[in-house]
């Protein structure tokens, strides 16, 4: 069976975004080990789990780069990876998804989500779209958690986790540690709750 695994940046004390959705602190610490763990995260992967605003983001600028001057080679694989893949956009206010190989869902469906990992393939991914991270977190579907933390204090802004149910026990399964000081977490339920279904 194939696997969700989340990816998201976060600050050490927990937001993955500033109180006005400030992101740059992620670019400053941005390296080389960060676009290989980037480039291997992809490459393990054939679906993507998208909710609306990452899918907005991601689709007005990734369809361009392999064309664009001012990519580099390595940003232009990378793009050249995300629009081949097969995408799965989760929003209720969006008419329709246009980019390469997307399919719109206005709701998450458990029963659709535990079909797609029983499909053959690679495993499935999220990148950013926390309140996805979350409904999916509710309902148990997330089978690994790659935290990025970066050495950043906010001091306030988006957190990581909102509007979790229950409590969910992870364990630790890898570290890694970037010249950057970014140090990636992986983890993976200790167990599976039974999900309200």
């Amino acid at each position: 069976m194939r696997k969700i695994i989340s990816t998201m940046w976060v600050t050490l004390d927990g937001f993955i975004a500033g109180p006005n959705g400030e992101m740059d602190w992620i670019g400053e610490l941005y390296d080389e080990a960060m676009g290989k763990y980037e480039s291997d995260f992809v490459n393990a992967a054939d679906t993507l789990l998208l909710g609306r605003v990452t899918y907005q983001s991601f689709a007005g600028s990734w369809p361009h780069v392999p064309d664009s001057p001012n990519a580099s080679e390595g940003e232009k694989e990378y793009a050249r990876t995300l629009n081949a893949m097969q995408k799965i956009v989760f929003s209720r206010t969006l008419e329709s998804a246009e980019w390469n190989n997307s399919r719109l869902l206005k709701e998450v469906n458990p029963a659709e989500i535990e079909q797609l990992k029983r499909e053959p393939g690679r495993d499935i991914i999220i990148y950013g779209s926390a309140s996805l991270v979350q409904t999916l977190t509710n309902l148990s579907l997330i089978d690994e958690y790659q935290i990025l933390v970066h050495p950043v204090i906010l001091g306030g802004g988006k957190p990581l986790f909102q509007d979790i149910k229950d409590r969910v026990k992870l364990k630790l399964v890898n570290t890694k540690t970037h010249p950057s000081g970014v140090v990636v977490l992986y983890y993976q339920p200790s167990e599976m709750r039974n999900s309200t279904l």
